[in-house]
């Protein structure tokens, strides 16, 4: 048995292609970008005949499609009732995958309709996918399908662990698709290194909680926020979405004319370049985002998937990972890109914001943490406002007095900073500092 981790480190997912020794391959929740598979595959000498999905995505659109398209067939649970061909499956079925057979288990939990699928030889029970309703260390969170489902679902997501504990033996291997730095998860959870049912079993929540009632209490205590598309995919991924192939679209050049037609009818244009070029100039009205692992999380918790979008983007930057990105979570309006040296030779508005180290703060200044709640409550500038920085597109920016942004590199800092500034709201300054760092000059 060979299983090959695939991960997404900006989502904070993993796929699995298994080798299933006839020469044939299975993956297990793939992302929308067949690429990364079929390079996985070729290099094995894998031809993928077999995707198991283990339950609607929120976080990105599944890749089910492309795989599909390609020649293999879906497997994936029959409540989520798919408009697309697959093979559904249900609690005990039982299937054969090359020289290897799937036993499908019930684990609602993180969506109702979620499913495990146990690998074995027919002797013995091997390895499981578990998707997200068991985590290495803890559970994906049971609040993106329904607020009325929420606290059921918490349940069944502590009755489908303790189950799984209580039927598998100690040395079965434990390969959940949500890992550490997934927004789909609840808590604190561990890697997605490797691990077993019965390292799991030693040490996992539902195991250490002393009732169901307790573990549902510090369940529902450690959900953080989550991007807004969270709620758009579930949806997208049922219908099944569009399938581009192995050569996603390109961005066409936008002249002046272009750009201004795409503002006029309410698009939005994202800087994908360094917050060092930002601050030096930029077009007005436009938002800071990065491009790096974390581009398509942000750019999904700022807009909405249907807004018309202009890129800036400069020559040496990866455009086809800018475009992976966006098509991942389900945005597909995308207008071109821009060349932000045509724009400010045309003699256009440019504007700008400054970016400084943490000596140059004055300790006067106020000082706003854009970080996640979490973040926050481990350790921060003493005196320090605090607004998530998904929380700025919510309304408070008119409620902030001028201050120097912060998180912990400065990226998410300038997209607080060009959000703020879009909503006419004065920013003295972006920090690429820490709060440990800033606390030693004030």
């Amino acid at each position: 048995m060979q299983i090959i981790p695939i991960a997404d480190a900006g989502l904070g997912n993993t796929a699995y292609l298994v080798d299933l020794g006839d020469g044939s391959g299975l993956v297990v929740d793939p992302e929308r970008d067949p690429r990364p598979y079929l390079e996985v595959a070729k290099q094995h000498r894998i031809t993928i005949r077999h995707v198991a999905e283990t339950h609607l995505h929120a976080d990105f659109v599944s890749g089910a499609r492309e795989l599909i398209a390609l020649g293999a067939s879906l497997i994936a649970p029959s409540a989520a009732q798919l408009a697309y061909p697959h093979t559904p499956v249900d609690d005990g079925t039982l299937l054969s995958v090359g020289d290897f057979e799937l036993t499908v288990i019930a684990t609602p939990g993180h969506t109702p309709e979620h499913v495990a699928y146990l690998l074995g030889d027919g002797q013995q029970p091997l390895a499981l996918f578990s998707g997200g309703t068991l985590m290495a260390g803890g559970v994906a969170r049971p609040d993106l399908v329904s607020p009325d489902l929420t606290i059921p679902l918490a349940r069944l997501a502590y009755q489908s662990v303790r189950n799984i504990f209580d039927s598998l033996p100690d040395d079965v291997e434990l390969h959940p698709t949500h890992g550490a730095g997934s927004f789909c998860s609840a808590g604190s959870v561990d890697g997605t290194g490797r691990t077993t049912i019965g390292s799991q079993r030693s040490s996992h929540p539902a195991v250490l909680a002393s009732s169901e009632d307790d573990f549902v209490g510090s369940l529902m205590g450690g959900l953080g926020t989550f991007p807004p598309y969270f709620l758009t995919l579930r949806p997208v991924n049922q219908a099944g979405p569009l399938v581009y192939g192995v050569d996603l679209p390109t961005l066409s050049l936008l002249d002046i004319n272009a750009i201004d037609e795409l503002i006029a009818k309410g698009g939005t244009i994202v800087d994908a370049r360094t917050i060092v070029a930002f601050g030096q100039g930029h077009i007005p009205g436009s938002i800071s985002n990065e491009l790096r692992d974390h581009f398509g999380t942000w750019l999904g918790w700022m807009l909405k998937s249907d807004t018309p979008l202009g890129f800036v983007l400069d020559a040496d930057q990866d455009e086809r990972e800018l475009v992976r990105q966006a098509l991942n979570i389900g945005f597909e309006n995308l207008s071109g890109k821009i060349n932000f040296d045509q724009w400010r030779a045309s003699g256009q508005e440019v504007a700008s914001i400054d970016l400084v180290d943490a000596a140059q703060i004055d300790p006067a200044d106020a000082v706003l943490d854009v970080r996640q709640d979490n973040e926050y409550h481990n350790g921060h500038v003493d005196g320090a406002m605090h607004v998530e920085l998904g929380a700025l597109t919510l309304g408070p920016a008119d409620e902030l007095p001028p201050a120097v942004i912060h998180c912990g590199h400065g990226q998410r800092a300038m997209t607080g900073a060009s959000l703020l500034a879009r909503a006419g709201v004065e920013t003295l300054a972006v920090t690429t500092a820490g709060p440990e760092e800033i606390a030693r000059y004030r």
